[in-house]
């Protein structure tokens, strides 16, 4: 069983017909198994942002300010950076 697929954005139409041109596979089964990657990752996330509040909550874990937690980022950015 076939699933067509039309977005009324013309662009993400035109990105999915290619793609479905590109690998020969139907749109409907591309999205499929985007649609089903998307929910396994925000299962994910969600996942791991509960362990997160509950280790904040036990005081397993300190929260970080988010101006320190940006500049560690930025550190970060930069030195993977400089290694390539």
């Amino acid at each position: 069983m076939g699933m067509n697929v039309h977005f009324n954005n013309p662009e993400l139409q035109a990105k999915i017909e290619q793609w479905s041109n590109e690998t020969g596979r139907p749109a409907g089964e591309l999205v499929e198994n985007v649609m089903a990657g998307y929910f396994d990752e925000i299962a994910q996330v969600r996942k791991t942002l509960d362990s997160r509040y509950d280790e904040m909550k036990s005081g397993k874990v300190k929260p970080i300010p988010g101006d320190i937690a940006y500049a560690r980022l930025m550190e970060s950015i930069e030195a993977r950076r400089s290694k390539a």
